[in-house]
């Protein structure tokens, strides 16, 4: 038997401790005077009460009500609302310390023992004594109610332990009944006892302490009480109807006893002293069957939970919440059935037919009252290896009957049983057993030999199962797979202390548990996730989905290979989970039931399809559920699917946001006329405005009464009559500025004059008229004003203000709308309905074409004429471009293979254009202070320093060969400066460009930035693309290459461009991006040109080229650039009879969801292949192994084998090319040394 702590507080001395029936919570009174309120679930205190005046005694919770008792050596006992959080009144009655207080199970009634020598019981409701027990002639130390009868049990300093009678309290204070007529003859006659109440009166008194007796209490079932006292003594005593007796005395603690209390589920009685320890008897035989001390603190007082396998013991320095023996059943599922123990009974539980039968008595293995630890199963022998934490770990090896029916038989022979923590199967006829004091791991034969024996390579816990001749290693850090037969360390992965292992059903995943958190991986302990958890982890099952189901001590939750999480619903009682099978999650209970918890995987499955892109289940779902929550939304929103979020909500707000966001005006307008609120109107303009829709921008502002917005806006789309209607509607306002911008607008000049004059603006009136040739106007107004034209000055060079005619009046109709892709969830939701959405946010992707049939080229040149797969026809559009394609030709693999990526990238114009240049002061240097101000590359080939920018590149990426890089060189220094001429004879004046033209001061200046990050993706970046759909390989080629040149002297000029990423996409993240897509392009566009050299003649030929064709698949291309180089290799290799890598590569295509053409094209070649899955030549190449391409070799480099890596680009090589000349990118030396690549000031 073993403590197990579930929680400890550290705080003053506990006197008083009592647990919450349903929540996870405990009060513990102080004897400082305070109450604490503890989660010992989550380890959080959650409330203190300070109210009472020195120690709190007692303490207890209402069963049902929220409420909670106190009592302390202020005399007073407080009555608590725990919600509240404050005390609701006080009862006083005692005259000395309250030793304890509970509450009564049935009646609202409060028991109370005190230092004052008596007994009261309150009823809490009326707040008022009903009864005073008097008997005892010393301190009353505790006095409880009897959990079913009408009984009192009450412990005093005079050594004795009195049971008292309260049936006639319960009967003067129950409801009124119909009383027989002897009742009422009685009630009439009866005559209160001149020595005090008849209402509670002393059956028994039991003497048998030899001191005082500190606590004394019932059997929750039995007609029993246990005592302790002062005299170091438990004594069990027996009641009837008549008398009561001593039975037995427990005798070993060797200081005062402070409490004793029956186990509520075990023939158990726990006991802790002021000797600093809590023990446990066994009832019947009355002898100590585990001791468990501390070194400092004395224990006060203990208490059981009154529903759960929990205790507390409250001591000098805290309290401490454990239980006795652990709840989790040891079980193992093999296919169909449960192998599990309860009650040293292994049982089998079959999922099909629900039959649950006992099988074999495990009574002999360890102590009694140990259950199993962990249980193994072996299918082939019908044998189970069962381990028990007794005796520092034994384990038993047992056979099972051939027949599962019938009553549980005791295991034949002597078994096979010996030492060991951990104990499991790892073949047919071998099992590991873990020697945790030894560190030793035997290899044992089911005769229980020894076959083999080794240490392991660290201190090890636990060991698991890992697959046929590895295991899993558990150490304090990490997790060990170690392969037994070569006794070597596979791999380590780094986690907590790992407690149970779940492998998938296909073991190509493994969760690894550990207390609080759930580490993710492959078979080859490679993390994909890792989910940390505030409460404890208690189990978890793989479904058939490949999501993770597991249970913590309240909720059942999910997770995602990648990561993602959630909770599928919340539990009463923590449970064991054994399977998960569609809708339902087979568990165990803490009562060794197996029963099976409804769920709905709705939430998980769908997320799963998401994250698997898997749209039409999707699809499915949306339509076939009620997936609903602000959780859902918000992932939707987080994953980039706001067009699928606005389809489950309802909420008028969200749904109004959610429109906005993925641009959807239909949707936006319906939602902000149901809510009519001025923030949604001017959300929505702005937002209509932003796509043009000019006639939404109009409602929305009419709504909103923006009327200077709606004049402008009539202006800018040339609605003269709504112009005139806005000036009507100002002067009814009385609004004069936006009645003068109206009219001039309009071009209303007599408008103008009369609006002047109104306002007393002669002078301007006049202006105006004389302006405009009114003359007979502007007469009138000096005649009015009593001036002639003399006394007037006008400006000579005055120009008329008329606002331009409109050409083409859009009243009726909207402006060209913004541009926007359509999704997969655009056409299914929308069907015909355009949805207008976002542009795709910044990324590499192409867009320098939108279909595959403009493909060509050398994609296309293979003639690979295999029989029964059906062709795709070229169309004519496909003919002409091969025809006029005199250099490569156009693709010819399909004409209707579409690119699935088309994404939007925005124009953007190159930094630093001419500004006003203030010439520097005599004798200032620019270039010198360029060098001085950056320490760029770029800006110190500007300021002509050609070696120190040498230098800076080989520090920053190794470069190593300069003369590609010439032409970028010569490129920025010469448009750095600028010449003007000068008089005759005279040289021409020489200025430097700034980039910071506005700032006047140059000893802050810096050179123009010449290559500009966003112009190279716009431009150069999709150009290559072009070339490669084209098929040009070699042009393409060389165009990534020019682009890896010029990134190297790009400048990100200012960091607010850094800070405002959303806005320009440009910072240190997205230049190594970049040059990735760059290398990825460059190396698999030269395997493919290398592989269309090798003449298919030889089967060494064929081999290599079928390699290459392979490496090509594993660059990071663009989706259809990838679709393309897939097919090429599925075809090549279904030519030669490579089945097997031929299905491989078209169940990848068909991942990337190809054309239905194409689609169907890799199943026909997939299933052709699957019937003879082999493959006629054995190639260098293995999918499952993580590996990259060398660069000059064009072969792979798996994980784990030794490689060097070019500086600049990140290529990698075999280390027999280091200090070469890198392939690639041509400019840097392979294997130097360097400090990272540079672009910000």
């Amino acid at each position: 038997m073993q403590m197990l702590t579930k929680f400890e507080s550290k705080s003053n001395r506990v006197k008083g401790i009592a647990f919450h029936p349903k929540r996870p919570w405990i009060l513990a009174s102080l004897h400082n005077g305070c109450i604490q309120l503890w989660d010992y679930r989550m380890g959080t205190l959650l409330e203190r009460f300070d109210e009472h005046d020195g120690p709190v005694r007692g303490i207890s919770f209402h069963a049902t009500q929220p409420l909670f008792v106190s009592g302390g050596d202020d005399y007073k006992i407080k009555v608590w609302n725990h919600k509240t959080r404050r005390c609701l009144f006080t009862l006083n009655g005692h005259l000395d310390y309250v030793r304890s207080v509970f509450f009564h199970h049935e009646y609202p009634w409060i028991i109370s023992a005190s230092d004052d020598q008596t007994i009261r019981i309150w009823n809490w409701q009326s707040r008022n004594c009903i009864a005073i027990l008097t008997g005892h002639n010393h301190y009353v130390m505790c006095a409880q109610f009897h959990p079913k009868d009408d009984l009192v049990v009450s412990a005093s300093l005079d050594q004795t332990v009195r049971v008292w009678d309260i049936s006639g309290l319960r009967k003067k204070n129950q409801a009124p009944s119909a009383n027989s007529y002897e009742d009422r003859l009685s009630a009439q006659s009866s005559q209160p006892d001149l020595f005090g109440s008849t209402d509670a009166i002393v059956k028994y008194v039991l003497e048998g302490h030899d001191r005082g007796v500190n606590w004394a209490t019932f059997h929750p079932s039995l007609p029993l009480i246990v005592s302790c006292g002062d005299d170091r003594q438990v004594k069990l005593w027996r009641m009837n109807d008549t008398k009561a007796w001593e039975v037995d005395t427990c005798r070993g603690h060797f200081n005062n006893v402070s409490c004793a209390i029956f186990h509520p589920r075990q023939d158990l009685i726990i006991s802790d002293a002021e000797d600093k320890s809590i023990r446990v008897w066994d009832m019947s035989k009355r002898t100590a069957v585990a001791t468990f001390r501390r070194d400092h603190d004395r224990f006060w007082v203990l208490t059981a939970h009154p529903e759960l396998n929990l205790f507390a013991a409250g001591h000098d320095n805290g309290l401490i919440v454990f239980k006795l023996e652990r709840e989790r059943p040891a079980y193992q599922v093999h296919q169909n059935q449960l192998f599990y123990s309860k009650e040293k009974l292994l049982r089998v539980f079959d999922y099909t037919t629900g039959a649950d039968n006992a099988v074999l008595s495990l009574r002999k293995l360890g102590s009694q009252y140990v259950q199993p630890r962990s249980l193994s199963y072996n299918p082939a022998e019908r044998a189970v290896l069962v381990t028990s934490p007794s005796d520092g770990g034994t384990y038993e090896l047992f056979s099972l009957p051939k027949d599962f029916t019938g009553e549980p038989r005791e295991p034949t022979g002597d078994g096979k049983r010996g030492s060991g923590t951990s104990a499991i199967f790892i073949a047919r006829n071998r099992f590991a057993v873990l020697d945790k004091m030894h560190q030793q791991i035997q290899i044992r034969d089911l005769t229980n030999t020894v076959t083999k024996s080794f240490k392991p390579p660290s201190q090890v816990n636990e060991i698991f199962y890992a697959g046929a001749g590895n295991l899993l290693l558990s150490t304090a850090t990490s997790v060990i797979l170690y392969d037994i037969t070569q006794r070597r360390t596979i791999a380590e992965l780094s986690t907590p202390p790992v407690k149970y292992v779940v492998w998938a059903p296909d073991m190509s995943l493994v969760a690894l548990l550990s207390k609080h958190t759930i580490t993710i991986a492959n078979k080859n302990l490679e993390q994909s996730a890792l989910i940390h958890e505030t409460i404890r982890i208690k189990s978890g099952a793989w479904d058939d989905a490949g999501v993770f189901v597991y249970c913590t001590l309240n909720h059942i939750k999910y997770a995602l290979p990648q990561g993602d999480n959630g909770i599928i619903r919340t539990l009463d009682q923590p449970v064991y989970l054994t399977r998960v099978k569609g809708k339902g999650v087979h568990v165990l209970d803490r009562d060794g039931k197996a029963r099976t918890i409804n769920i709905d995987p709705t939430e998980y499955r769908f997320k799963l399809a998401l994250v698997k892109r898997n749209y039409d289940e999707v699809l499915q779902i949306i339509r076939n559920s009620n997936l609903v929550g602000q959780s859902i939304i918000a992932y939707l929103q987080k994953k980039g699917y706001p067009e699928v979020a606005l389809h489950f909500v309802r909420d008028d707000k969200t749904r109004f946001e959610l429109a906005l966001e993925c641009g959807n005006i239909e949707v936006a307008l319906e939602t902000a006329k149901s809510m009519d609120r001025e923030e949604c109107w001017n959300k929505l303009g702005a937002e209509a405005l932003r796509q043009g829709n000019h006639q939404v921008v109009e409602m929305a502002y009419q709504r909103v009464k923006n009327f200077d917005r709606l004049s402008f806006l009539y202006l800018a789309t040339g609605n003269v009559d709504k112009l005139k209607k806005m000036m009507k509607i100002a002067e009814l306002r009385n609004d004069t500025m936006s009645r003068f911008h109206n009219s001039l607008y309009l071009g209303d000049v007599e408008e103008r004059i009369k609006l002047l004059k109104e306002v007393g603006q002669l002078p301007l009136a006049y202006l105006t008229a004389k302006s405009h040739g009114l003359n007979e106007e502007a007469e009138a107004i000096l005649a009015a004003s009593g001036l002639t034209e003399d006394d007037i000055e006008i400006p000579a060079q005055g120009q008329l203000l008329q606002p331009p005619t409109p050409i083409v009046r859009l009243q009726d109709s909207n402006w060209p709308l913004l541009t926007v892709s359509r999704g997969f969830f655009d056409s299914a939701f929308a069907a015909d309905q355009a949805n207008p959405m976002t542009p795709a946010p910044f990324n590499f992707a192409t867009d320098a074409v939108d279909t595959m049939e403009e493909a060509g080229g050398d994609w296309g040149e293979d003639d690979f004429g295999i029989p029964g797969i059906s062709d795709v026809p070229r169309t004519a559009a496909a003919e002409e471009g091969g025809a006029e394609d005199d250099e490569e030709g156009g693709w010819d693999l399909d004409a209707d293979i579409k690119l699935n990526l088309e994404v939007e990238v925005g124009d953007a114009t190159a930094e630093g254009e001419a500004a006003e240049f203030t010439p520097p002061s005599s004798g200032t240097n620019e270039s010198a202070i360029w060098i001085s101000n950056s320490p760029l590359a770029a800006d110190h080939i500007a300021a002509g320093n050609f070696e120190n920018a040498m230098q800076i590149l080989n520090r920053q990426v190794g470069i190593a060969n300069f003369t590609p890089l010439k032409p970028q060189f010569l490129t920025i220094f010469q448009a750095s400066r600028v010449s003007l001429p000068a008089n005759v004879s005279l040289p021409p004046l020489s200025f430097h460009v700034r980039r910071n033209g506005e700032d006047s001061d140059v000893r802050r200046s810096l050179p123009v930035v010449v290559f500009a990050f966003q112009n190279i993706i716009s431009n150069d970046l999709q150009n290559a693309y072009r070339l490669t759909t084209s098929g040009k390989f070699a042009n393409a080629t060389t165009s990534f290459k020019a682009i890896l040149h010029t990134v190297l002297l790009t400048v990100v000029s200012k960091k607010s461009e850094v800070d405002e990423v959303e806005l320009i996409f440009v910072d240190i993240l997205q230049v190594q991006q970049l040059i990735g897509v760059c290398r990825e392009y460059i190396l698999g566009l030269s395997i493919e040109q290398s592989r269309r050299t090798v003449a298919l003649d030889t089967p060494d030929n064929i081999k290599r080229a079928l390699e290459l064709s392979a490496y090509f698949t594993h660059c990071q291309l663009q989706t259809a650039h990838l679709q393309l180089a897939l097919r090429q290799g599925m075809k090549l290799s279904f030519k030669v009879k490579n089945f097997s890598t031929a299905s491989t590569f078209a169940r990848r295509l068909l991942e990337l969801a190809p054309p239905q053409a194409v689609a169907t094209e890799a199943r026909q070649i997939q299933q052709a292949a699957e019937r003879t899955p082999r493959d006629e030549l054995k190639l260098d190449y293995d999918q499952y192994n993580p590996f990259t391409v060398c660069g000059a070799s064009y072969t792979p480099i798996y994980k784990g084998s030794p490689s060097v890596n070019c500086p600049y680009c990140q290529t990698s090589y075999k280390p027999e090319y280091e200090s070469t000349q890198c392939t690639v990118c041509e400019i840097a030396q392979v294997g130097a040394n360097s400090s990272g690549l540079r672009v910000l000031i």
